[in-house]
């Protein structure tokens, strides 16, 4: 059996001499919503000088709205707080569905990271748009039934998160599964395996508590070592691990790789 440890050895060892690919592509990532990211936001303030209503996408402001209190400000806030409110809405959908779609592809990149078969691509984001019914449908599902057991404390809630965690890698593989059989999948096969997930996550905690006195900077490596070594034990619960021969521990021409895998 695998440990902690393990994972962030194969972490590195994908990581290694693709640490600039990797990092680029796990900031995009994260821009679009595949992983930790802010989505639109509606900010309502009252001042001395009046009341504002204002649109915010990824931490900057997208649009504002608002007058001073010795104008007939009602019916403008409120106008523009309707406005903002639609706006905001179809912003959401839009944010939500495009980083369910790219979660599933950042689950792929990280899984090619992995297995060194074939070499990673930024491009590999994108490519499942195909499905991107079944990628937010898979996404909606896991937070409602996430929100749901959290209702009866916190704790069956964070189990459940746990049980889904690999339904994207499930998706990825497997992108003709329904929403549904990725999640229960996911399920039967975090059966027993939730808290070795969850000691590989807490494996990070000092790299975390590093990178939180770097203003967030140091998230930037972070963030893809810690998503190599799910993907590695992702392939190692799945049973899918691809084994990786002496010759290919640190191929120096992907190409070349590649042509020979086709003779």
């Amino acid at each position: 059996m695998k440990y902690a440890a393990d994972f962030r050895s194969i972490a590195r060892n994908a990581l290694s001499g693709r640490w600039a690919i990797a990092v680029i592509t796990g900031l995009i990532a994260s821009l679009l919503g595949a992983i930790a990211s802010n989505g639109p936001e509606i900010k309502f303030n009252l001042g001395e000088n009046g009341a504002n209503v204002g649109l915010e996408f990824a931490g900057q402001q997208v649009y504002t709205s608002g007058a001073g209190w010795n104008t007939p400000i009602t019916g403008f806030v409120v106008s523009g707080a309707t406005i903002i409110v639609i706006a905001a809405l179809v912003m959401a959908v839009v944010y939500f569905i495009l980083g369910s779609v790219v979660s599933v592809g950042y689950a792929r990149f990280n899984l090619n990271l992995v297995d060194r078969q074939k070499e990673p691509e930024i491009g590999t984001l994108f490519s499942y748009f195909k499905y991107w019914k079944t990628t937010a449908v898979a996404n909606l599902l896991q937070g409602l039934y996430v929100f749901l057991w959290s209702l009866l404390f916190i704790i069956p809630g964070i189990i459940a998160g746990y049980s889904y965690a690999m339904t994207g890698y499930i998706l990825a593989e497997n992108p003709e599964l329904t929403a549904s059989e990725a999640i229960e999948q996911s399920k039967q096969m975090m059966s027993g395996n939730r808290w070795r997930l969850f000691c590989l996550q807490f494996s990070f905690i000092g790299w975390d508590l590093l990178c939180s006195l770097t203003l967030g900077i140091g998230y930037l490596w972070l963030t893809p070592y810690k998503q190599a070594a799910e993907a590695a034990f992702y392939r190692d619960v799945s049973g899918t691990e691809y084994i990786v021969t002496p010759t290919e521990v640190a191929p120096t021409n992907w190409q070349q790789e590649e042509a020979y895998d086709q003779l």
